[in-house]
C-alpha cells in the first residue's frame, strides 16, 4: 500500500511540475527499438498528464547513425553513451542534457524449444561459441562492438569469424534464430524478450558482462527543451521503473 501511494504522489507531482512550467507540444524522438515496449505504456501516459504529443521514430544502431549523419531533425534522442557523446562533441546536444534512462545486460538467445547451451563461466561460454553453427549479433550497435573485443579477449576472434552474422542492429539480432536461420543470437535483453519465438539461454558471465547504458539528450537545437526535459522526468520517475523492469531494462534511479 505505500508503495502504491508513494507511487501515485510521484505521479500527481509529475504531472502538477508539467502543468505548471510547460506548454503543451510535440516531441520529435529518434530512439533505439529496446525501449519502445516500455515507452509503448509510459508514452501514453505522458501524453494524457501533459498534453504534449510524441513523435517517435525507433530505429537499429546502423539506420540512427545514418539518420544523424544526415542532419535528421529532432528533438530528444534515446541512444547508447558513445552516440550520446560523439552528437555532444558534434554540437548536436545541448551540453548538461545527457541523461542515463536504463541499463542492459548482454545476453544469449536460442530459437523457442531448442536446447539452451551452457553459459554459465567464460570457460563454457567460449566452448558454446566455438561449438555454435551460426550467431547473430548487432554489427554497429554497442553490444555488437563489444562483442568483437570480447572474442579477441577470448583469444577466439578468428574461429568464431566464419560463423559470425552481423545484423544492421538490435531489432534485427533475435529474428533469424527465431526463424532457425540462425542458431544462437548475442544481443542485450530487451531484443529477446519481445521476441516470441525465441527464449533467453541466460546473461553473459559475471566478469564477462558489458551493461549497455540507453542515454537520452536534448537536441541543441530543439525548441521543445521544457517538454523533452518534462518527457526524462518522467521516464526517471518510480512509476516508470517498475514498466521497465518488466521489459527488461534495469532503471537508473536519480
Amino acid at each position: 500500500m505505500k508503495t502504491r501511494l508513494a507511487v501515485a504522489a510521484a505521479a500527481v507531482g509529475f504531472t502538477m511540475f508539467v502543468a505548471q512550467g510547460v506548454a503543451a507540444a510535440e516531441i520529435k524522438v529518434l530512439s533505439v527499438p529496446a525501449l519502445k515496449t516500455s515507452v509503448d505504456v509510459l508514452g501514453p501516459q505522458f501524453e494524457r498528464a501533459t498534453g504534449h504529443k510524441l513523435n517517435i521514430t525507433y530505429a537499429g544502431s546502423s539506420d540512427l547513425i545514418r539518420q544523424f549523419d544526415a542532419g535528421e531533425a529532432f528533438d530528444m534522442a534515446f541512444v547508447w553513451p558513445a552516440m550520446i557523446d560523439r552528437l555532444l562533441k558534434e554540437g548536436k546536444l545541448a551540453e548538461g542534457t545527457r541523461t542515463e534512462i536504463a541499463r542492459v545486460a548482454i545476453a544469449v538467445a536460442v530459437k523457442k524449444g531448442a536446447p539452451k547451451p551452457d553459459i554459465s563461466t567464460t570457460d563454457a561460454f567460449k566452448r558454446t561459441l566455438l561449438n555454435a553453427k551460426s550467431i547473430s549479433h548487432s554489427a554497429e550497435g554497442s553490444s555488437g562492438i563489444y562483442l568483437k573485443g570480447l572474442f579477441e579477449r577470448l583469444g577466439i576472434a578468428a574461429d568464431v569469424q566464419p560463423k559470425l552474422r552481423p545484423q544492421p542492429g538490435g531489432p534485427f539480432v533475435v529474428g533469424p534464430v527465431a526463424r532457425g536461420e540462425v542458431e544462437l543470437a548475442v544481443i542485450t535483453t530487451p531484443y529477446i524478450v519481445i521476441e516470441p519465438g525465441a527464449e533467453l539461454v541466460g546473461l553473459l558471465p559475471d566478469e564477462l558482462q558489458q551493461y549497455v547504458v540507453y542515454t537520452a539528450g536534448i537536441s541543441a537545437t530543439s525548441a521543445q527543451t521544457d517538454a523533452a526535459s518534462a518527457l526524462i522526468k518522467h521516464l526517471k520517475s518510480p512509476s516508470a521503473a517498475s514498466v521497465m523492469k518488466s521489459n527488461g531494462l534495469e532503471p537508473i534511479t536519480p
